[in-house]
C-alpha cells in the first residue's frame, strides 16, 4: 500500500507557527503520514545582510545554520510528543514561490500555515498573497488559528451544493478523520416578505422556504450516503441567511471549517471567494480552504 501523502508545514518559528506545527503534527500522526516542516528565509533579508558593512560570507552561513538548528529543535520537540516521520527544509527565495515549487516535488495532502505569521508568511495568510497561494497551488491550505488540544473534533462542512461539494467531506474526512461532521447549508431567501403581498395565502407564501429546505435536507443526506457517512458521524443544519456570516455564526461548536474557494456562480478561478475570504479573516476557528477546481473540492 502506497504511503500518504506527506503535510506541509511552513513556519517562521513565531508562536502561531508553532500552534500550526503542532496541530500539522496531529494531522499528520492520524493520517499516518511524514510531516515536512519548512522555512524560507526571505531574500530580501540575504540582500541586507550582504548590503551591510560588515557583510561577510560567514553572515549568509550564519543564516542557513540558524534556520536549520531551528528547525532541528522544533522537531525533535514535536517528535517528543507525537509518533510522526519528520523531515526538515529550508530555502532563500520568495517564500510564495519557494512553496509552491515544494508543494510540487513533495505533493502535500495539505500545506499548514499559522492565522498570523511575520513579515512574508503573515501576508501568505492575509491579503493578496495569501490569494496567488490559493489560486496557484493544487493543494489545500490549512490555516490554524488556535493551540491544539487534540484532534478535531467537530467540522462544519460547508456546502453550497456546487458539483464539487461532495469532495469537501472527503477533504473534512482525510483532515479530521474521527471527528463528527456538521454539514451546514446556507439558504438565501428573498428580502421581501410574501406574507404581506396582497391575494397570497400564507401557506402558499411559506411553500418555497419549506421546499428549499426539503431539497437541501435531501441533497445532505446524498452526499452523505456517496461519503459512507452514517447516520452518528454526521448532522445537517439547513439554515436561512447570507452564507459568510451563516458559517461564521455556526462556527461556534465547531473547532474547524471545510470550504472551498469558490462556489458554483464562480465562472474562472482567479480570485478567493468573497465567502472564504470573509470566514478566513473574521473567523475564530481553524479553517481548511480547498484550493481545488472544475470536478474537485471548492464551494466558495
Amino acid at each position: 500500500m502506497a504511503s500518504p501523502n506527506p503535510v506541509l508545514l511552513v513556519t517562521d518559528f513565531s508562536d502561531h507557527a508553532r500552534h500550526a506545527a503542532e496541530r500539522a503534527a496531529w494531522v499528520a500522526e492520524e493520517a499516518g503520514a511524514a510531516l515536512i516542516l519548512m522555512h524560507v528565509i526571505p531574500e530580501g533579508r540575504v540582500e541586507e545582510t550582504r548590503r551591510s558593512p560588515d557583510a561577510a560570507p560567514a553572515a549568509e552561513t550564519a543564516l542557513h545554520d540558524d534556520a536549520r538548528t531551528r528547525l532541528k529543535q522544533l522537531a525533535s520537540e514535536i517528535g517528543a510528543t507525537r509518533a510522526v516521520t519528520i523531515q526538515t527544509v529550508h530555502t532563500i527565495g520568495s517564500v510564495l514561490e519557494d512553496i509552491l515549487v515544494q508543494a510540487s516535488t513533495c505533493e502535500p495532502a495539505l500545506i499548514v500555515l499559522g492565522a498570523r505569521g511575520t513579515g512574508s508568511l503573515r501576508r501568505l495568510v492575509l491579503g493578496t498573497t495569501s490569494e496567488r497561494l490559493l489560486n496557484r497551488s493544487t493543494r489545500p491550505l490549512l490555516v490554524v488559528r488556535r493551540p491544539p488540544p487534540g484532534p478535531y473534533r467537530r467540522v462544519l462542512v460547508a456546502l453550497d451544493f456546487s458539483p464539487w461539494s461532495e469532495d469537501l467531506v472527503a477533504l473534512a474526512r482525510q483532515v479530521a478523520p474521527t471527528a463528527h461532521l456538521v454539514l451546514l447549508h446556507a439558504i438565501q431567501m428573498p428580502v421581501a416578505n410574501a406574507r404581506s403581498a396582497k391575494g397570497i395565502d400564507v401557506a402558499d407564501a411559506d411553500r418555497p422556504r419549506f421546499d428549499e429546505r426539503a431539497a437541501a435536507a435531501e441533497h445532505i443526506a446524498n452526499i452523505a450516503t456517496a461519503a459512507g457517512l452514517d447516520g452518528g458521524a454526521y448532522e445537517a443544519r439547513i439554515v436561512e441567511g447570507d452564507a459568510p456570516q451563516v458559517i461564521l455564526e455556526q462556527e461556534r461548536d465547531c473547532d474547524l471549517v471545510v470550504m472551498g474557494k469558490q462556489g458554483r456562480s464562480a465562472v474562472k478561478d482567479f480570485l478567493l471567494g468573497s465567502v472564504s475570504r470573509r470566514v478566513l479573516t473574521e473567523g475564530t476557528i481553524d479553517v481548511v480552504i480547498s484550493t481545488a477546481s472544475g470536478s474537485s473540492t471548492s464551494t466558495r
